[in-house]
């Protein structure tokens, strides 16, 4: 039987015939065949592309965190790659990007030697009167004026500060020496619906005191908060209206380094008021009658000071003055005025700001003065380093001065009157002087004239009666008067024996 020649390789023994021709086959798999072998090449190229992709995306996030966290930089492991782009002491070169190291702010005794910037802020309303004044002070700074940066803020004011304060800054930044222009200004509006009056009376009367303080409080928060910049180590709150302060206020303060330091602040008063009296009494110690008092008053009361309706006992910064004391004495004391307070920055920055409420039972600088204390800050007074506060007088003062400048224009009436009577009488007595003089040179004239007819008459009566007692007398007594020619009278008895007495026509008659 004959067999196919490839039965018994391409097929089973005994299957179909195939014909004898001259043929060939294909062994490729077919294109449905679901069980053809993988590439292996092309599986692991796929592998090192995605682990590619996955290296590169996370060496995107590790440069972006090293950006985002400085203490991921590389700048001390991988010296070579870093290329100095993350050193901390170098300005980073994205211009949206700011690098800070706050340690280096933290405010020492000496910081006009190490160049500490210190932020000058300055709430005003109604305040151009005074800052003429204030700017004048400013000049006279001698901390180095480019490390002082500037901060105002204008609120509720109806007078012309707002104009007349971009005017002087003007002026004050147009200097010739660039070390007297100062560094960053800033000008705040705000306005905060005060509307206490400016006047003495309503600024310090009693029943505007809460109100009016917590307000102010609102005004240095926004002012605080709006200029304080990353830069400054120092924060100084100063009033417009101090007339008299050291040119070296902020070295004399800044060199006790203490986290919040205020001075003592009198005033000037006019003669007839004493000449002085303590201003601020707003700087105290805490005293055991406040407390006690502090616990009897609604959570939302205020407590100020210098008013009879809170006795607080307290001991005052300004009633412990001593002209002559050391005026590097240091005072721990619990509430702060502010007129003048100098505090490191990094007491705001820790939270302590001047509270709109009642912390406390106290409100503003005096609030700023707890709260800074309840965190363990050092808060001193110089109870002998004085400052002055120009006096403005108040209503009773007004008057009383009132009264005094007609007292005093009335004397000078009187005394002008006064004046006057006496010249008119000194005027009066030389005219009358003069005439005197002449009337008495009248008088001499006609003395002289009548002596001198007096004298002739005498002779002429002297004469006369010689002759007639001779024709009278005998030849003795002729011979008698001729022997006592001197004497004035002699008695003759007369023909009817009766004695006559006879005056010496010599002597004149008055």
């Amino acid at each position: 039987m004959m067999r196919h020649g490839y039965g018994g390789a391409n097929g089973h023994a005994g299957g179909f015939p195939m014909p004898a021709t001259d043929r060939s086959f294909s062994i490729k798999p077919h294109k449905y065949d679901k069980f053809q072998p993988r590439n292996t090449y092309t599986t692991l190229q796929q592998r090192r592309q995605m682990l590619l992709r996955v290296g590169g995306v996370l060496a995107g996030v590790l440069l972006i965190l090293m950006i985002i966290i400085p203490s991921l930089r590389p700048a001390s492991l991988l010296p070579a790659l870093s290329l100095g782009m993350f050193s901390a002491d170098e300005a980073f070169e994205l211009e949206t990007v700011r690098y800070y190291d706050l340690s280096h702010v933290g405010g020492t005794s000496r910081g006009w030697e190490r160049e500490e910037r210190i932020l000058l802020c300055a709430p005003l309303r109604d305040a151009s009167p005074h800052l003429p004044m204030f700017f004048s002070h400013l000049r006279n700074l001698t901390y180095p004026h480019n490390l002082i940066d500037l901060a105002f803020l204008v609120g509720d004011s109806k007078d012309q500060t707002l104009t007349l304060l971009s005017d002087l800054l003007t002026e004050l930044q147009n200097q010739d020496d660039p070390k007297d222009t100062f560094g960053e200004i800033s000008v705040i509006e705000k306005d905060f619906g005060q509307k206490v009056d400016q006047d003495v009376e309503s600024r310090h009367g009693f029943a505007a005191q809460a109100s009016r303080r917590k307000s102010m409080a609102q005004a240095r928060n926004w002012l605080l908060s709006a200029a304080l910049r990353p830069t400054h180590s120092w924060v100084y709150w100063r009033d417009v209206d101090v007339e008299t302060a050291p040119f070296t206020i902020l070295e004399d303060l800044m060199r006790h380094n203490k986290d919040v330091i205020v001075p003592n602040v009198w005033r000037p008063l006019p003669d007839w008021l004493g000449g002085e009296q303590p201003y601020d009494l707003n700087s105290w110690q805490e005293s055991e009658t406040a407390l006690a008092l502090a616990e009897t008053l609604d959570e939302d009361a205020v407590i100020v000071e210098g008013y009879a309706e809170y006795a607080t006992w307290r001991p005052h910064l300004a009633y412990l003055r001593d002209p002559y004391g050391d005026p590097d004495m240091e005072m721990e004391i619990d509430g702060v005025g502010g007129v003048s307070i100098l505090a490191k920055a990094k007491v705001f920055r820790s939270g302590v700001h001047f509270p709109a409420f009642s912390f406390e039972k106290h409100a503003e600088t005096e609030g700023f003065g707890k709260m800074a204390k309840r965190m363990q800050f050092s808060v001193v007074g110089l109870p002998h380093y004085t400052i002055w506060h120009m006096y403005e007088p108040s209503v009773d003062d007004i008057q009383r001065m009132e009264e005094m400048e007609n007292e005093r224009k009335q004397r000078e009436a009187e005394e002008k009157a006064n004046n006057e009577r006496v010249e008119k009488i000194k005027k009066d007595f030389d005219d009358d002087a003069g005439q005197w003089e002449k009337d008495k040179e009248v008088l001499r004239e006609m003395s002289k004239k009548g002596k001198q007819g007096d004298d002739a008459g005498k002779d002429s009566s002297k004469k006369d009666d010689n002759d007639n007692a001779s024709s009278r007398d005998t030849p003795e007594e002729k011979a008698a008067r001729d022997s006592a020619p001197g004497e004035d009278t002699k008695v003759r008895p007369a023909k009817d024996d009766t004695p006559v007495q006879e005056s010496n026509p010599r002597v004149k008659d008055v």
